[in-house]
C-alpha cells in the first residue's frame, strides 16, 4: 500500500534487507537499522540506488538498549510522521556448539538481541501505535519456534521459542487495541547467519549445501511474500507463515528431478 511506512531493525543485510527492498517496490518508505554506522550509510545508499531517496531512512540501532529503540521509533516518525508497521527482526544465532562448552557471554548473545530486542521494541511501538491510534507489529521468528530442537544451536532455538510465546502473548493483550500483532516465519532462507557457521568447516558446508537446496530459500523470494502478506493483513494474532510441511515434503519427492541449486559458487 503506498504512503505506508515500515521500521525494520536488523535490516542492513539478509531477510532485513530484502524486506526493505520488497516495501520500497511497493509504494512504502522504510526506515533501516543496524548497529554499525557503516552498515546502515551502505544500506541506505544501496536502496537509495534503486528507489525513491526520500523515502528511504537510517538510523543506528542496537536493539539491547532500550533508549536508542526509542530513539528509532522518534526520529523515524519525525521523518515520515507515523509508523504503520514495525518489524522486530534483529537477530543473532550466537556461537553454535553444546551449551556447557559456551561461554557465559556466548550465552547472552542470542538471549539478550533476540528476546529483549524484540520485547523492546514491542514495547516502544505498541506504546506509539497506541497513541497515534493505528498500527501492526511483527515479531520474526525461526528455529525452534516451533519447538523443533537442533544440537548445536539451542540457545538460538531458546530464544525463537520465546519469540513465539511472547508474540501470542502481545496478542493477547492488544486484542481490543488498534494495534495488530503478528509472527513471521519465513522457514529456512540462506543467508549470512547460516553461512558464516561454516566458515572454517569446509567439508559440513558442502554436506549442508545438499539439505539446504531442499528445504531452503534465497532472500529474494521469500521477503516480497512476507512484505505482501503483511501489507494485505488485517488480523491480530497471525503467523504469516511462507513454507509448509507439504511443500517441504514435495520438495524432498522432486528433488531427483528438479535439482534445485540455490548458490552459485557451485
Amino acid at each position: 500500500m503506498p504512503n505506508n511506512h515500515i521500521v525494520i531493525t536488523g535490516s542492513t543485510r539478509g531477510i532485513g534487507y530484502g524486506l526493505a527492498k520488497a516495501f520500497l517496490s511497493r509504494g512504502c518508505s522504510v526506515t533501516v537499522s543496524g548497529r554499525g554506522n557503516e552498515a546502515v550509510e551502505k544500506a541506505v545508499a544501496g536502496l537509495s540506488s534503486e528507489h525513491d531517496a526520500e523515502r528511504v531512512f537510517g538510523l543506528t540501532c542496537d536493539v539491547t538498549l532500550p533508549e536508542q529503540v526509542q530513539a528509532l521509533w522518534d526520529q523515524s516518525v519525525q521523518k515520515f510522521g507515523k509508523v504503520d508497521t514495525w518489524i522486530n527482526n534483529a537477530g543473532l544465532s550466537g556461537e553454535q556448539g553444546l551449551v556447557w562448552e559456551l561461554s557465559s557471554e556466548d550465552a547472552q548473545t542470542p538471549i539478550q538481541t533476540n528476546i529483549l530486542g524484540s520485547i523492546y521494541g514491542a514495547q516502544v511501538a505498541m506504546r506509539g501505535m497506541l497513541t497515534q491510534g493505528f498500527g501492526a507489529i511483527y515479531n520474526m521468528e525461526g528455529m525452534g519456534s516451533d519447538g523443533r530442537k537442533h544440537a548445536g544451536l539451542s540457545l538460538y532455538g531458546t530464544s525463537k521459542y520465546a519469540i513465539h510465546y511472547f508474540t501470542e502473548s502481545l496478542a493477547l493483550e492488544a486484542k481490543d487495541s488498534p494495534v495488530i500483532i503478528g509472527a513471521l516465519r519465513p522457514g529456512m532462507v540462506i543467508t549470512d547467519m547460516i553461512v558464516d557457521r561454516y566458515e572454517d568447516r569446509p567439508d559440513e558446508w558442502e554436506r549442508a549445501k545438499k539439505i539446504f537446496n531442499i528445504i531452503a530459500d534465497r532472500v529474494e523470494n521469500v521477503s516480497p511474500w512476507l512484505a505482501t502478506k503483511m501489507l494485505e493483513n488485517q488480523k491480530n494474532n497471525v503467523v504469516l507463515a511462507y513454507s509448509s510441511t507439504w511443500k517441504l515434503l514435495w520438495r524432498f519427492v522432486s528433488q531427483p528431478f528438479a535439482k534445485r541449486n540455490l548458490f552459485t559458487d557451485s
